[in-house]
């Protein structure tokens, strides 16, 4: 896996977005606000999503300190991922700009059925 440089002179804001670019991040966030999850669950909730893209984004987000793996030492071998403080932090700041997306979806399904 190649490390991600973060370039430190740029906004709060693109910082952020560079911790959750991607398709499944934000996802994968949102499933982990309700408690930790092993691989296998997080796949099956996520319809289309890959193993190999799982395990990136995943080694992405710990590695920016958002989740923590837990390995447990048991036959067959047991991974579970959960939120750290500082991914319980971001997923926090993401809510109201959850609330926002939700309004703006409304908006256009409104717009829409004005139309036609």
């Amino acid at each position: 896996m190649t490390r991600r440089r973060q370039d430190t002179d740029v906004c709060g804001v693109t910082a952020a977005i560079a911790v959750i670019d991607g398709k499944w991040k934000t996802a994968l966030l949102w499933l982990l606000e309700s408690g930790a999850h092993r691989p296998a669950e997080l796949r099956r909730k996520l319809p289309g999503l890959t193993e190999k893209v799982l395990t990136e984004a995943l080694r992405e987000m710990e590695a920016d300190g958002l989740v923590h793996r837990e390995v447990y030492d048991v036959l067959p071998p047991k991974t579970v991922y959960s939120l750290t403080g500082f991914g319980r932090e971001l997923s926090d700041a993401l809510a109201p700009l959850a609330d926002w997306g939700h309004r703006r979806l409304e908006r256009l399904t409104d717009s829409g059925r004005a139309v036609s």
